[in-house]
């Protein structure tokens, strides 16, 4: 295709636009932190699958970093001089979402008032990351194993098919397997995208690399807060210590933020109450064939509960769950949880 060509200008000024955006939406993300054997086990099968073009499926709680290992991936593949394109599924409304990631034509829909190119247009050559690949509805789901079948889709609106060379990462927090099972996600789609299963471990299960994790934030932080910081205490690497961290590496570092703008010196404090208490992730142990969908039901309304049914904001429920707020309020309409 030639470099005139309007179609490919249009579509190299979408990636670099997003790009611009992306840099300056993440500009702080950092790396992947640890020593830990868990983590060290799942770097080594990030350079792995890194050399090869096969779907990568990203399972773990939420907040383990799913996204940052994503990146990984794509950063020691082949396709690192491209964008990776990230699509948060469960934050689109489900009648955008085909429009999000296939793009439209003017006049597609009411609304549409021009052309529009998709994520996986976007990510021609690179790689395209789908967080909440559970949350597709079942006609996108249909649509996107073709696209993995036979490298090519349509805009909504046009009957011209579009081909494309994407490597798909998928991730969610949810076991797609159980979703498989009730009918929730298809089998073919599951299989296509699993190929190469990555399962990180949650944070209470590296709690060595919890120091490690505070002192890489801490400059960060400091900066951010306005506040000179030059350590940790000890008590409070003890009290971190402790706390089973259900929202884990991302809610480690929403209370680091907390502790070090009350901190009074230059060493990080935490004061009693900021580390949560009673939102431990439920046991199974007691109870190990309950239904999928009861423990998550009974894990997020902890966290409400905890927070006082707050969704939003830096304290809310959605912060810890890692959420997006609409994707949390969507969640609780599915579970029928609401506020007593």
């Amino acid at each position: 295709m030639r470099d005139s060509d309007p179609r490919e200008l249009a579509r190299l000024q979408a990636e670099n636009d997003y790009l611009r955006q992306e840099v300056e939406r993440d500009a702080d993300c950092g790396e992947i932190v640890g020593k830990s054997a868990a983590i060290r086990q799942v770097l080594e099968q990030v350079d792995q699958v890194a050399a090869t073009d096969v779907s990568v499926l990203i399972q773990g709680e939420t907040g383990t970093g799913k996204e940052l290992i994503a990146l990984a991936v794509h950063q020691r593949s082949r396709r690192h001089h491209k964008a990776m394109v990230k699509v948060n599924c469960g934050a689109i409304s489900a009648g955008l979402v085909e429009s999000e990631l296939f793009g439209h034509e003017k006049g597609a829909f009411t609304g549409a008032l021009e052309r529009r190119i998709g994520r996986f247009e976007l990510a021609d050559g690179g790689t395209l990351f789908l967080d909440e690949v559970g949350e597709l509805p079942a006609d996108t789901q249909v649509k996107l194993l073709r696209v993995l079948q036979e490298k090519e889709f349509e805009r909504v609106g046009s009957s011209r098919p579009m081909r494309v060379d994407v490597r798909v990462i998928a991730a969610g927090n949810r076991n797609l397997a159980d979703d498989v099972a009730t009918g929730r996600f298809r089998a073919d789609l599951y299989y296509r995208l699993n190929v190469f299963p990555l399962a990180l471990p949650p944070l209470r299960e590296r709690k060595e690399d919890i120091p490690l994790i505070a002192a890489c934030m801490l400059p960060r932080i400091a900066e951010q807060v306005g506040t000179p910081l030059s350590g940790i205490t000890e008590g409070a690497l003890t009290q971190l210590d402790g706390y089973q961290w259900p929202g884990n590496v991302r809610e480690l570092i929403n209370v680091l933020e907390r502790s070090a703008i009350l901190s009074p010196g230059p060493m990080l404090e935490i004061r009693e109450g900021l580390v949560p208490a009673g939102v431990d992730p439920p046991s199974l142990s007691d109870d190990p064939l309950r239904p999928l969908a009861e423990v998550e039901r009974e894990h997020i309304q902890r966290v409400l509960e905890a927070r006082q049914w707050v969704i939003d904001g830096p304290r809310g429920a959605a912060k810890i769950l890692g959420l997006h707020p609409s994707t949390l309020r969507s969640r609780m309409r599915k579970l029928e949880l609401s506020r007593p």
